[in-house]
């Protein structure tokens, strides 16, 4: 049997067991026990932390299990999870303990050598590129944490009109345009808002709920409208081109045969101060007919602008 063969055995076996001795291992094996030292400290090397007791009752403990057995891939599936992994570098935070520059590091390390020179020259000529954000979301895991085990958060929130304190039910996170967004039930206003979690400036306490919510894919797929306003809105051409670009618009366009084009939809209230900068934005390519909250926002967003400007000369 070759070493590596071996090494990997003795991986799963140690990682099943939790704790062992070397005797134990050398006597599954049949090697000796000089042998298992070397193949320890192998796997050691490898990055599994495997902790010596010393003593009559001593041994040896896997700190940790959570550790993969090898899994083969093919070179473009490795090229293909690169890549991926280079696309999550545009976020300041994720709601997982990883690193995503040393899990670069290891698959790109272990990769052949033809296959390193093709991910090289891949550079030269593809990027995976979205804003790159440096606002700090330390709370990501917290709420997510919460969300999977269902429960209750009472938190400090830095809206646009200050500090409040909000008891909500967190449904899920996702991620868009560099940040990280958190739709959770809000139980004063008796619906699910949208909250940024880098807006999250403290989480007060935590409870169990026994109340049954959706999740976030459950979210997505009813897309519920808690508040109906109709969207209406006449496109420029290089309106309905901008529009395309962004995912909250681009399946509810209406294109002519001449380019321009229009969005006639319902929406939920509550999205007005999410989409205000997405039109304000668009300027002159995208006239507002409804709803009249929208417009008024957007004057709002206009006058603030002007009034900074109106002793210039």
């Amino acid at each position: 049997m070759s070493k590596a063969k071996r090494l990997l055995d003795i991986l799963l076996f140690v990682t099943a067991k939790k704790k062992f001795t070397a005797k134990e291992i050398a006597d599954e094996f049949n090697i000796s026990i000089r042998t298992v030292h070397r193949y320890i400290l192998d796997l050691n090397d490898m990055g599994l932390p495997i902790y010596a007791e010393q003593g009559r009752n001593g041994g040896f403990t896997v700190l940790t299990s959570r550790m993969l057995p090898p899994i083969l891939f093919t070179e473009e599936e490795a090229v293909s999870i690169f890549f991926a992994f280079q696309s999550l570098n545009y976020y300041h935070n994720l709601p997982f303990d990883t690193e995503i520059n040393s899990v670069s590091h290891k698959l790109y390390s272990s990769l052949q050598e033809d296959a390193r020179t093709k991910i090289d020259k891949l550079r030269l000529y593809i990027s995976f590129w979205n804003p790159k954000r440096t606002i700090d979301t330390p709370l990501l895991k917290d709420v997510l944490d919460a969300a999977i085990e269902q429960k209750d958060l009472r938190i400090q929130y830095e809206s646009k009109s200050g500090t409040k304190t909000k008891h909500i039910r967190p449904i899920g996170i996702y991620a868009h345009d560099g940040l990280w967004y958190l739709p959770a039930f809000d139980y004063n206003k008796k619906r699910i808002l949208l909250h940024r979690v880098d807006r999250i400036l403290s989480i007060i306490s935590s409870k169990k709920s026994e109340d049954n919510f959706m999740n976030l894919q459950e979210w997505f797929a009813t897309n519920v409208v808690i508040d109906p306003i109709r969207l209406h809105v006449q496109l420029t051409k290089e309106g309905v081109r901008q529009c395309k670009s962004v995912p909250t618009f681009e399946d509810l366009i209406v294109t002519h045969e001449d380019g321009t084009g229009f969005i006639d939809s319902i929406i939920d209230k509550g999205e007005i101060n999410f989409i205000t900068p997405l039109f304000f934005r668009l300027g002159i390519h995208a006239q507002i007919k409804e709803p009249k909250e929208l417009v008024e926002s957007l004057q709002i967003q206009a006058e603030k602008i002007l009034s900074m400007y109106k002793d210039f000369k």
